[in-house]
């Protein structure tokens, strides 16, 4: 057996009659710089072809023995670009189409006839070698072109993706664009839906005294004035999610405290719808590690949720129960459903499934997102199920339990606070008419009230009137509501003063802000009779401490 030489397409290939008619060939190609290697057997030749040559050096005998023919197979097997020169020593006087007969008309054979001369023979395979070079080049330059083409059509196929995805992505700003345009008509559209009957109400008011008049007109003024703050503070709490900034206020709560509070948050749409109400309760004494606010948010929006979309009148059942270390509070109704194939577009922000509906009853379409991530950020989870359209909905909010061995921590805004003696109050803000009207509310509630509207008159109106509460807007004209807290606090006549900002920045920051500045409570606008009644009540109380401390 020969041994196989490391560069396989440079040899020549040696099949002779004798073994020792091609050790003596290849030895005489190897002594004028030719890689000749012999072969004793047919099927050796044949293998060693397919690993590789650049010529076959064979003679007639060796085709007379191959009455197989596998060494034209192994020939006719070869790839496009390769036609193996084959040098056929022959007798004199053979004729090339005996021998292209033979080889089944091959057309890379080279004759040599008896008696080969061996520079015949060495001119004859140099020849064939050169040929074979040009080959090698040719298969070069394919295997070149395929390797570009495959690059290019790699290339084409990143392009083609690239292309995909910036028309996914130019869809998806078209789709946001959309849902942005026709959010900014409905929150146009609900905000000016309220401040109709405020219009209203307040051309009557000046119209007319009449107490049968006035209560109830008041009373829608109010429940309007009502709807916007939740509007705004939706907005507001949406915003602060997406940013990050959203603190949640978590300690031991009662679910029965949360429902309740939801319930009676959510009870007067549903009674305006005149629907059927049913709470289940299996266990109200229930606890989770939350913010006793948000949760209930959470709980009234799913509840004016459902009575908006139930046609009136309709059934609503508000469940609870314990599920294993979770605590499972579900809200179905009998109302219009969910769409199939809209489930998932439910908690997304803006999405509103039935458009007409949301205009008729009122809202913006990010109560459910503001579920979604409000429950989220309590590690719990929301899912909603409907049969389908007219089949009603249920969706369920699963909170972690944790040990209710104690008692939730009561709550500030239920604690009992002081009772106010008469007051002086300082009231500083650059809008004018919310200046006015809060101090004739507070002079109608039993307050002795000054007026400023920047800071530099606040400062002023200190000389003569030494306020006990000063109620302080934040952006005034002159200078912030800041730097007029920290000169206010500065002022030895009022170093027991209380200071209350009442300002439209509501953020987490703003409080700190607020409070480093010398504020002992913030307020957002616009404040309640109750929230702000609340403010001064704990206003007072630390004012009367520090008088106190000082002795």
């Amino acid at each position: 057996m020969a041994t196989r030489p490391l560069q396989s397409e440079e040899r020549v290939l040696v099949l002779m009659p004798s073994a020792r008619d091609g050790e003596r060939t290849a030895q005489i190609l190897t002594e004028v710089g030719l890689i000749a290697s012999p072969c004793e057997r047919l099927d050796e030749l044949t293998r060693e072809l397919r690993i590789g040559a650049s010529a076959l050096l064979i003679t007639d005998e060796i085709l007379a023995a191959d009455t197989d023919k596998s060494i034209e197979s192994t020939l006719r097997q070869q790839p496009d670009w390769s036609a193996l020169p084959v040098v056929l020593i022959t007798r004199a006087g053979t004729s090339e189409r005996a021998q292209f007969r033979t080889l089944g008309g091959y057309g890379g054979v080279v004759l040599v006839e008896r008696p080969a001369r061996a520079r015949l023979l060495v001119s004859a395979l140099r020849s064939a070698l050169r040929a074979r070079q040009g080959q090698y080049k040719v298969r070069d330059a394919m295997t070149e072109l395929e390797r570009q083409s495959k690059e290019l059509a790699a290339q084409d196929e990143k392009l083609r993706a690239a292309l995909a995805e910036l028309a996914r992505q130019a869809e998806r700003l078209r789709a946001a664009a959309r849902l942005k345009d026709e959010f900014l008509a409905t929150l146009a559209h609900e905000l000016r839906n309220p401040l109709a009957p405020i219009s209203t109400g307040l051309s009557l008011l000046l119209q007319t005294r009449d107490p049968e008049q006035v209560r109830p007109t008041l009373g829608v003024m109010q429940r309007q004035v009502r709807h916007m703050v939740r509007l705004i503070d939706d907005l507001l709490d949406v915003s602060r999610i997406t940013l990050g900034k959203l603190e949640l206020k978590r300690e031991r709560v009662s679910v029965g405290s949360v429902v309740e509070s939801a319930i009676e948050a959510a009870s007067p749409a549903i009674e305006r719808a005149r629907h059927t109400f049913t709470s289940q309760v299996e266990d109200a004494a229930l606890c989770v590690n939350g913010d006793h606010t948000r949760l209930a948010q959470v709980i009234s929006n799913l509840l004016n949720n459902a009575s908006k979309y139930t046609p009136s009148p309709g059934q609503i059942l508000l469940r609870v129960a314990r599920e294993a270390e979770h605590v499972a509070i579900a809200v179905s109704d009998n109302g219009i459903g969910i769409p199939p194939g809209s489930r998932d577009e439910l908690f997304g922000m803006f999405n509103q499934l039935n458009r007409e509906l949301d205009r008729s009853q009122g809202g913006l379409g990010i109560g459910l997102a503001l579920v979604k991530r409000l429950v989220e950020m309590h590690e719990g989870t929301v899912e909603a199920h409907s049969a389908g359209l007219n089949q009603g909905s249920r969706f369920v909010v699963r909170l972690p339990l944790v040990n209710a061995a104690a008692e939730p921590a009561a709550r500030a805004s239920d604690a009992p606070g002081p009772s106010l003696s008469s007051e002086r109050i300082l009231v500083v803000d650059d809008n004018e008419d919310a200046a006015e009207l809060l101090g004739l509310m507070l002079r109608n509630s039993g307050y002795q009230t000054q007026i400023a509207y920047d800071g530099s008159g606040a400062l002023e109106a200190t000389h003569g009137f030494v306020p006990d509460i000063v109620v302080l807007d934040i952006g005034l004209p002159d200078m912030s509501g800041y730097e007029v807290a920290q000169r206010l606090r500065a002022d030895a006549r009022l170093r027991h003063t209380a200071l209350i900002a009442l300002t439209g920045w509501g953020t987490p920051e703003d409080r700190s802000k607020a409070i480093a500045s010398g504020f002992d409570v913030h307020l957002t606008k616009p404040v309640s009779a109750e929230d702000l009644h609340a403010a001064l009540v704990s206003a007072a109380s630390r004012r009367h401490q520090r008088a106190a401390l000082a002795g």
